[in-house]
C-alpha cells in the first residue's frame, strides 16, 4: 500500500474547512469549467434560435438547466470545496450527493436534447436522432441497466482499493467526478427527463424503480458510518490534521449519503408522481377532444340528407 508523505501532506493541506475557505479557495482554471461554460453557452444559443424564429421554451426549463443542473456541478467542484475533497471525506460525499443524484436531474429536466433537435439543421439532427435510437443507447437508457450501474458504482468505488487510487491521482479524482454525472444522467434521464429517449417506461414502472433506489443509500450510508476501517486507508490519517478527526469525518459522511440519499429519492419520487399526473390529464383532455370530433361527425352526418 502506498502512504502518503506526512511532510508533504501538512505543507498541501487546507486550512480549517469553513465558509470562509469555501469561497476562498474557488478555481475557475480547470477543464470542468470550461465545460460547464460551453455547455451553458450552446444552450442559451440553442433558446436565442427558437425566440428568432418565434417559437417558445419553457423559462422553467432554462432555469432548471443553468441553475441546479451546471450551477450544482459548478458549486461543488469549482467553488471552494475542491480544495477539501481529497481531505474530508464528507466533502467528498456533498460532492457525490450533488453530481450523481441533484444535478442530473436537474440537467434532465432542462430537455437539451428537445432543444437540440427542435435547433439543428437537418444533417446534425439526424446523426443526433441516429445516436439516441443506436443499440448502445437503448441498453444503456434501460431503466434496469441504469439502475444497476447507479446502484452498484458506489459499493465498488468505496469498497475496493479504487477510492485510494482516486485520492492518489488528481486525474483520477476528476474523472471520478464526470462518472458520477454520466451516472446519475443515466439512471434519472429515463425516469424523470423530457427528452425523447427509447423504449422509456410507463410512469408506474419508473415510480416503482424509484422506490427500490431508496434502500441502497440508506445501507451505503449506515455501512459507512458503522465501518470501523478507515476510508482510503492510513490516506487521512496521514494529513495529520488537528482540525479533523477522520474517523467522525467519516460517520458524517455516511449520514450525509444515508439522509440526502432518501432526501433525493423521495423528492424525486414525488415529481415523477407530479409528472404522471399530468400526463393522465394530457390523455384525458386527448381523448375529449377525438370524443368531440366523433360526435361533431355523427351529427353531421344525421343533419346531411339522405
Amino acid at each position: 500500500m502506498l502512504h502518503v508523505d506526512p511532510i508533504l501532506a501538512a505543507t498541501s493541506a487546507p486550512p480549517p474547512f469553513t465558509i470562509g475557505a469555501v469561497l476562498t479557495e474557488t478555481r475557475l482554471d480547470s477543464w470542468l469549467a470550461l465545460g460547464l461554460v460551453l455547455a451553458a453557452g450552446l444552450y442559451l444559443y440553442g433558446v436565442h434560435r427558437l425566440r428568432l424564429r418565434g417559437d417558445r421554451w419553457p423559462v422553467a426549463r432554462t432555469v432548471f438547466f443553468l441553475g441546479p443542473g451546471l450551477g450544482g456541478i459548478a458549486l461543488v467542484t469549482l467553488s471552494g470545496l475542491h480544495a477539501y475533497d481529497t481531505t474530508l471525506l464528507s466533502v467528498h460525499m456533498i460532492q457525490h450527493m450533488v453530481l450523481s443524484m441533484v444535478s442530473p436531474i436537474f440537467l434532465a429536466l432542462g430537455a437539451p436534447m428537445t432543444l437540440a433537435l427542435r435547433t439543428l439543421p437537418v444533417g446534425p439532427r439526424k446523426r443526433l436522432l441516429a445516436i439516441v435510437h443506436s443499440r448502445v443507447a437503448r441498453v444503456y437508457s434501460f431503466p434496469l441497466v441504469a439502475f444497476a450501474i447507479f446502484v452498484v458504482n458506489p459499493f465498488a468505488l468505496y469498497f475496493s482499493d479504487l477510492y485510494r487510487f482516486t485520492l492518489e491521482h488528481a486525474w483520477a479524482h476528476e474523472l471520478v467526478h464526470a462518472h458520477f454525472i454520466m451516472t446519475g444522467c443515466v439512471f434519472f434521464w429515463p425516469l424523470l427527463g423530457l427528452d425523447p429517449l427509447p423504449g422509456r417506461w410507463p410512469y408506474p414502472a419508473r415510480a416503482l424503480l424509484m422506490l427500490l433506489s431508496v434502500p441502497f443509500h440508506t445501507v451505503l450510508g449506515l455501512t459507512i458510518m458503522q465501518s470501523t476501517t478507515l476510508f482510503g486507508g492510513d490516506w487521512y490519517p496521514s494529513l495529520n490534521l488537528g482540525w479533523a478527526d477522520p474517523k467522525a469525518d467519516q460517520v458524517l459522511a455516511g449520514g450525509i449519503l444515508w439522509a440526502g440519499g432518501e432526501f433525493v429519492s423521495v423528492t424525486m419520487l414525488a415529481v415523477l408522481v407530479v409528472q404522471w399526473v399530468k400526463q393522465s390529464e394530457r390523455e384525458a383532455r386527448r381523448v375529449d377532444r377525438e370524443l368531440d370530433r366523433q360526435e361533431a361527425r355523427e351529427r353531421a352526418a344525421d343533419a346531411a340528407p339522405a
